[in-house]
């Protein structure tokens, strides 16, 4: 037996691994592999596997203490259990150990490996195509974009720092949008300053645009700015207030029909009637235009641009009107069968004394918002003062989810248009809970361990979007979209540096790190929150001290994971097997989320999630479910009231799915890859319009299907209210 002395001494020694990293030596990790090992050859009880695996431990242990007194690289000490097993006899074993390294090593090369990937694509392996719900990957430009970004992914792993591959390729951290970033120095998403771009004017192409004389104009201007911001970065692009931007434009509609009314029509009166209803038809009109404009644009990354607009707190009849007709037209829906748009994500704001109460002046603008949730699931909604309390500042997240802290310029003027994320990576907690095998001890040294490599990975993103160069995307530097217009030859640095841009630290799967220390009913138990608020809270310490060492705003951000939350369980079964409510649910659980296979009501749910956003207010949103609420708008109001001074950001998920066939308006039933209607079997999508909430926005998974974690996340979804 190995004496505690020794043990210790073991413990002490200094792992060179693969990647250039020391680490502590920690043979618990060879214990278990062995276990695992062990049971696949399946010799012996669980009791003699177990004696005979320690007993072999100690051999290793004394071998390495024999031979290694400071430093020993990672070939030395599998060499050194493949000797004890061999000379053990343990043949069979040692053979699976021998396959499983080999298996690793293979895996790790396939992953850089251009051709193999590649054939993944041409056999549409549906974990390269369906990987972004967002892209239809039948069209030509999607394929080419598919393509490329096999090329970026395997030349983005050389790039990175090693120790960071290594632990993206084993699915401890996973480094967001590989097919675009570090190959190529883009940001992530952004607010794009709308106001100064369309009052001061822009440049797309060869083409100086000026500033807009009508909405119908600006409207478009809005359009073709989205288009070409999109496809400048790999992200969402968000327009903040929408009302209040647009609002001077339709001002000069206005002038322009009461100048006609003065000359063609007598009274004054019945020239501002005029001038009015003009005017309002050409917001709507130009709202339609742009409904239609996002949602058939192609970016060059072959996608929809993932478009938000936010809006809600003008209070003139102009900025109402261009409220009203936002929503009015998404009620309409799209095309002869009006259809439910997906893009843009409608987000609109809640304010005491605006819109929240019966005696609020824009009340029934809130009336008229709960009406398309309940028909559109759209628009989601801010709650102002708590925003505010969140992150510093109001203001719509960028993309879906992610938020700008408060910022302000050397002015002292509050600045949220025209920042920007510099990118994510995200960190797997269940793999640190379930390595840790109920030792929290270990789990927080694994967890300050991977948040390390963590900081390196965000690091380097941001070093390497500072080797950009204001002319590789004009319209984000030097044509007014990130708010500062910088000339050839000054460092893009100026739009990030001061802690103007956020880098996100992503993270997922809160549910199965307290599931596998406390059980699957954890919700339930206030010392297994508390553990999981410490989670969140040290990740939070930690951005903090890397804000403060590097003066970019690194947050804590509820990763979206529309197919992370297949990638990491799929790669932690192959690790762990199917471990009960954890992996054997074939996803992970969002952020922080309830487990959604689970119905407490809506008001439960958010009393339940409120306390976590205060650690992660670089990115989160909560969402209820519910059943059909079109005939019950009064019911979804509660749970907004209830919400408003409880948590910043909340979405309506609620059936609004329709078949063309028989005419079912409901809810699809999942099938193995898609829905179908309940009614008559229909899953054709030229036939149906199947509206889910994939995560922070909505997709439409018969026209274009998504990853398998995803599909088994939203078919497990239980409603929160009856």
């Amino acid at each position: 037996m190995v004496s505690d002395e020794d043990a210790s001494k073991v413990l002490n020694l200094l792992v060179v691994k693969r990647d250039g990293r020391s680490v502590r030596f920690d043979d618990k990790k060879i214990y278990e592999a062995l276990m695992k090992a062990e049971k696949e050859v399946n010799v012996g009880t669980a009791i003699q596997t177990e004696n005979e695996i320690k007993e072999i431990m100690d051999k290793i242990n004394q071998e390495i203490l024999a031979r290694f007194t400071t430093d020993i690289k990672i070939y030395e000490i599998q060499n050194i259990v493949e000797h004890i097993l061999l000379s053990e006899k343990k043949v069979e074993l040692a053979d699976r150990y021998i396959n499983y390294r080999a298996t690793r090593d293979f895996e790790r090369a396939q992953s850089t490996d251009i051709n193999f990937t590649i054939e993944k694509l041409i056999n549409k392996d549906r974990s390269v195509v369906n990987e972004n719900a967002n892209k239809d990957s039948e069209v030509f430009n999607t394929q080419r974009d598919l393509t490329a970004g096999i090329v970026g992914k395997s030349m983005g792993l050389k790039m990175l720092p090693p120790h960071v591959a290594n632990a993206h390729q084993k699915g401890e951290i996973h480094y967001h949008d590989l097919d675009y970033q570090p190959y190529s120095p883009m940001t992530n998403c952004c607010l794009i300053d709308f106001k100064t771009m369309l009052t001061e004017g822009f440049k797309i192409g060869n083409a100086e645009v000026e500033s807009p004389k009508s909405i119908q104009t600006a409207a478009a201007q809005m359009a073709q700015i989205i288009a070409n911001v999109a496809s400048s970065q790999y992200g969402g692009c968000s327009a903040d207030r929408i009302d209040e931007v647009l609002a001077p434009f339709a001002e000069l509609n206005y002038k322009k029909h009461l100048a006609t009314a003065k000359e063609w029509i007598d009274g004054e009166e019945r020239q501002l009637a005029f001038a009015k209803e003009k005017t309002d038809k050409d917001i709507y009109d130009a709202m339609q235009s742009l409904e239609y404009e996002i949602n058939t644009l192609y970016s060059s990354q072959g996608q929809t641009p993932f478009t938000s607009l936010g809006f809600g707190l003008g209070t003139s009849w102009i900025e109402r009107e261009i409220q009203q007709a936002i929503l009015k037209v998404r009620i309409k829906g799209i095309g002869k069968e009006q259809r439910t748009a997906i893009f843009p994500k409608l987000i609109f704001t809640l304010k005491r004394g605006v819109n929240l109460n019966e005696t609020d002046p824009n009340y029934d603008l809130k009336k008229l918002a709960l009406e398309c949730a309940t028909k559109r699931m759209y628009p989601d909604v801010l709650m102002y003062d708590k925003l505010v309390e969140l992150t510093g500042s109001f203001k719509t997240p960028m993309g879906c989810r992610s938020f700008l802290q408060g910022w302000q310029d050397e002015n002292g003027v509050d600045v949220s248009s025209g920042r920007m994320n510099l990118g994510v990576l995200t960190l797997n907690l269940p793999r640190i809970a379930m390595e840790a095998n109920g030792d929290k001890e270990r789990f927080w040294s694994l967890l300050n361990e991977r948040l390390d490599i963590c900081k390196d990975g965000l690091v380097y993103r941001v070093e390497r979007v500072k080797e950009a160069t204001p002319s590789n995307a004009p319209i984000l530097y030097m044509h007014g979209a990130f708010g500062k217009r910088l000339n050839k030859t000054e460092s893009v640095n100026e739009l990030f540096k001061n802690r103007r841009a956020t880098v996100s630290l992503g993270y997922i799967g809160l549910y199965e790190v307290a599931t596998a220390f406390y059980g699957d009913t954890w919700e339930q138990n206030q010392e297994a929150k508390e553990f999981t608020l410490a989670i969140l809270e040290t990740m939070k310490k930690q951005t903090d001290a890397w804000s403060n060492k590097y003066d970019y705003h690194f947050s804590v951000y509820g990763t979206p994971s529309e197919s992370l939350t297949d990638r990491f369980c799929r790669l932690d079964t192959e690790k762990f097997g199917l471990v009960k409510d954890i992996t054997d649910k074939e996803y992970y659980t969002n952020s922080y989320h309830y487990d959604v296979r689970k119905n407490p009501t809506p008001f439960e749910k958010l009393e339940f999630e409120k306390d976590y956003p205060q650690f992660a207010s670089g990115g989160f949103i909560h969402y209820c479910e519910y059943p059909n609420m079109r005939q019950n708008p009064k019911a979804l109001e509660s749970v907004w009231d209830f919400a408003y001074d409880k948590i910043g950001y909340l979405g309506t998920n609620t059936p609004i799915d329709h078949c063309y066939k028989c005419d079912f308006d409901g809810d699809f039933e999942p099938t193995e890859r898609g829905f179908e209607c309940p009614q008559c079997g229909n899953h054709d999508p030229k036939t149906c319009d199947v509206v889910k909430r994939t995560c922070g926005y909505l997709g439409n998974p018969q026209a274009r299907p998504m990853v398998h974690g995803r599909h088994k996340e939203i078919s497990s979804r239980v409603k929160h209210m009856k």
